[in-house]
């Protein structure tokens, strides 16, 4: 499993929070847990009876989209311009 490295993060939460510090910024978030989704969705491909951490995938997969429903309603273009760049739904 690929864990995300602190230049990584870095990178995720400049790209999407504004500057590197910014690690609280709703889209910063959002974008960091889409990134450890996808990574613990390859390692359950290669590992179908890690329960355990399909369990911990189950609740990053909740709380990005309590995260994305917060967002919808406090920034509706904000939101839709987020998920057209992670590449999030239809």
């Amino acid at each position: 499993m690929s864990y995300l490295t602190t230049e990584k993060k870095q990178n995720i939460f400049t790209e999407f929070g504004g500057k590197a510090e910014n690690t609280g910024s709703v889209e910063a978030q959002i974008a960091l847990l889409t990134e450890r989704i996808s990574s613990i969705s390859k390692h359950l491909k290669t590992n179908k009876k890690d329960f355990d951490t399909n369990a911990g995938l189950l609740h990053m997969v909740g709380q990005r989209k309590r995260l994305l429903s917060y967002l919808q309603k406090k920034d509706l273009q904000g939101y839709r311009a987020l998920i057209e760049k992670l590449g999030l739904r239809k």
